[in-house]
């Protein structure tokens, strides 16, 4: 597959950053056109349905992301609950890094803010939480648990994530997520 134009890509990281800061609703394609520098013509081209197929190619985006960064610390350790505790130490460096400031993929906010207004950006949603407990899932499986018991255990992983990476994003401190890699071990027993 051919890479994508700069306008595209400038279009594109540009939403992300805008929806990031400011929210789905706030963020119009005027501000993301001016701040992008690309034309007007460029966006309708890449995006002719606008504003929610830009942002369905953000949230594609950072499920893509999320899932590599996942599939390697899973595959680097043996012992499951340190593979986990290590993604989610890694978040909270990235926290921590950034500032608080963009850290995180689009997915986590489109999905609260949008899920009752839009069907496609809720199922885009829906697939990105998926995909990550799924991934969950295969680690604590070859690991020995049984089905059923690993699918419960990622929807709690994703879950206590989810609920710290807002409060640190609140709280502008990285706490909330080291304490949940601090919880995993007695979570995963």
């Amino acid at each position: 597959m051919a890479a994508k134009p700069e306008s595209y890509e400038n279009i594109v990281q540009t939403a992300s950053r805008l929806f990031f800061h400011q929210g789905y609703h706030a963020t119009g394609l005027n501000q993301i056109l001016a701040e992008s520098g690309s034309p007007k013509g460029s966006l309708y081209y890449y995006f002719p349905r606008g504003k929610e197929e830009l942002a369905l190619e953000c949230i594609r985006r950072g499920n893509e992301f999320i899932k590599q960064k996942l599939k390697e610390t899973l595959a680097e350790n043996d012992d499951p609950v340190r593979a986990i505790q290590e993604f989610i130490r890694n978040t909270a460096e990235e926290a921590d890094r950034f500032s608080f400031n963009g850290f995180m993929p689009i997915g986590f906010w489109t999905a609260a803010e949008t899920s009752c207004i839009s069907e496609s950006l809720r199922h885009a949603c829906v697939n990105t939480f998926t995909d990550w407990q799924h991934l969950y899932m295969e680690r604590l499986q070859a690991a020995g648990w049984m089905e059923e018991k690993a699918r419960s255990l990622a929807v709690l992983i994703i879950s206590m994530l989810e609920g710290a990476l807002i409060l640190a994003v609140t709280q502008q401190s990285s706490a909330p997520i080291y304490n949940v890699v601090d919880y995993i071990p007695q979570l995963i027993k």
